[in-house]
């Protein structure tokens, strides 16, 4: 449950990151922290003016309505997120990405009584473990989930690749090349084959040929396999 695929109006698939269950969590936390405090100044403010007992439960009832529309409030005016959710970088977005209306929050808020508040959250969790896309039941409902914005970086996303000890280069031309240009050539490239775009592959092989001045023997996608590798020969030694 790491990430997974939408399509835009406009065709273009984009790879959302799913919020994991540990941040959710943390962020849930906060979120409690902070309406714990508000009631905790709440019950001692009221302590300190004297409020009539008669009084308190009218007082209480006012001061509850915060906390009663926390996640509803935050979520419509911060752009799907809590306090909670803003530290740990989480945010409610719908399944094809863009902004939810404020029908899709309330159906969330408004489904955390027997997500969270009933079942002290154990049908959340276990609905988020068992959908790809992250969702409990509240963002089944709304056609939500809710992403990480934090940025991950693998082995796949970064510039090195695994060089056989005995590899020998073929392009020493991949030199006229820096660092930014040949990780703009892999995310292109591994992009291009993840999502089987070979048009995208043949022009990025047909500029590189361009650019080096080579005429290879190769198949398109060898070619730029192979200028990947060399560069990082040549800059790893």
């Amino acid at each position: 449950m790491d990430n997974f695929q939408i399509e835009t109006a406009q065709n273009v698939s984009i790879y959302q990151n799913v919020a994991g269950i540990g941040d959710r969590i943390l962020a849930y936390i906060i979120d409690l922290l902070i309406i714990f405090s508000y009631w905790l100044l709440s019950v001692f403010l009221l302590g300190a003016f004297g409020i009539d007992d008669d009084a308190v439960w009218i007082f209480m009832l006012v001061l509850g309505l915060p906390t009663f529309l926390y996640h509803l409030f935050f979520e419509t005016f911060w752009d799907g997120r809590t306090p909670g959710k803003s530290a740990m970088k989480l945010k409610v977005v719908k399944l094809d990405g863009s902004k939810p209306g404020f029908g899709s929050y309330f159906v969330r808020w408004i489904m955390r009584i027997v997500d969270i508040s009933i079942t002290s959250g154990g049908v959340a969790v276990v609905s988020i473990l068992m959908s790809d896309k992250g969702q409990r039941l509240g963002d089944i409902a709304a056609g939500t989930t809710l992403i990480s914005e934090k940025k991950r970086v693998n082995i796949s996303q970064s510039l090195l690749v695994n060089v056989p000890e005995n590899y020998i280069p073929t392009y020493p031309q991949v030199t006229i090349f820096n660092d930014q240009d040949v990780q703009t050539i892999k995310t292109l490239y591994t992009d291009a084959k993840r999502n089987g775009n070979h048009n995208v592959i043949i022009k990025l092989a047909e500029r590189l040929k361009q650019k080096m001045g080579v005429e290879p023997k190769e198949t398109n996608i060898e070619f730029v396999d192979r200028v990947i590798t060399d560069y990082n020969y040549y800059t790893q030694q």
